[in-house]
């Protein structure tokens, strides 16, 4: 629905309702609030599209198939908020593109691998561990090291967000990405979501039917995982994530973890429930 029906129809709610007005006006403000997923960690809040969660939790998973610290995930994601606002996109200055604004022409890959967003983070981290000292070093300075930017300081403004997205997405802070979300369209492609989950979380789930079962190795790796089936909720029609015995349940409110009282072998299995139809 347009913008400018959601609201004629919230506020024709709101009149509705007469001496529930106020009532009719919590409704009226929860029914204008579009899909968002919001990271809460350090302290900190950060709230994203869904689209931009999605690809901030591919970028981490890649830096977590690849053991690195998640201070790598933190520069990778400083520098694609920077450089495309965490957006896929197939345009940009002279002939960059994708999630890291990278340039063909320049050796990161042909277009089609470069708007690949785990091409793209994998070429990016192929760059960052050449960098001496990236592990302690600034994050402006190491992402630009990395990039060549015209605007080299300009990493530096999004790295507290990125820290926050990075500590989430790698696992280290547990149940602090949740999703509000409408109802999925239609019914998942499970075998397709098992695909996507081989090459971005590096895998293979077990699928039974709508369902499918990661064995993680450590339990920050399940909580990794379980974030990305959050962070990817919206594009693969995830209903339910649990873990931990923690459970996230896809709606418009309550959109947090809770307590599942799920039964499953230790910290490290992850079920993802994916829409039947």
């Amino acid at each position: 629905m347009p913008p400018t029906a959601r609201l004629l129809t919230a506020l024709t709610v709101v009149a509705v309702v007469g001496t529930a007005g106020v009532l009719g006006a919590g409704w009226a403000v929860d029914a204008l609030r579009d899909p968002v997923c919001r990271f809460e960690a350090t302290e900190s809040t950060h709230e994203v599209t869904p689209e931009q969660a999605a690809n901030a939790a591919t970028i981490s998973m890649v830096a977590v198939q690849r053991d690195l610290a998640p201070r790598a995930a933190t520069i990778a994601l400083a520098t694609a908020v920077q450089e495309s606002k965490l957006r896929n996109i197939s345009y940009g200055d002279a002939d960059s593109l994708g999630l890291f604004q990278q340039r063909p022409s320049q050796g990161w890959g042909t277009p089609e691998q470069v708007t690949d967003p785990v091409y793209a983070a994998g070429r990016f981290y192929d760059a960052l561990v050449e960098v001496e000292g990236w592990q302690d070093g600034v994050v402006t300075e190491v992402a630009q090291s990395v990039q060549r930017s015209a605007f080299p300081d300009a990493y530096a403004d999004h790295e507290g967000e990125a820290r926050v997205m990075a500590t989430v997405l790698t696992g280290q802070t547990p149940a602090a990405l949740t999703c509000r979300l409408e109802a999925p369209a239609g019914p998942a492609d499970p075998a397709g979501t098992a695909r996507k989950a081989r090459e971005q979380v590096g895998a293979a789930p077990e699928v039974d039917g709508p369902t499918l079962t990661f064995q993680a190795p450590t339990s920050a790796s399940a909580w990794a995982t379980a974030s990305w089936a959050v962070a990817h909720a919206e594009a693969e029609s995830v209903v339910r994530v649990d873990v931990a015995g923690q459970r996230w349940t896809r709606g418009t409110d309550p959109h947090r973890w809770g307590g599942s009282g799920l039964t499953v072998d230790g910290s490290t299995t992850v079920v993802v429930r994916l829409s039947s139809g």
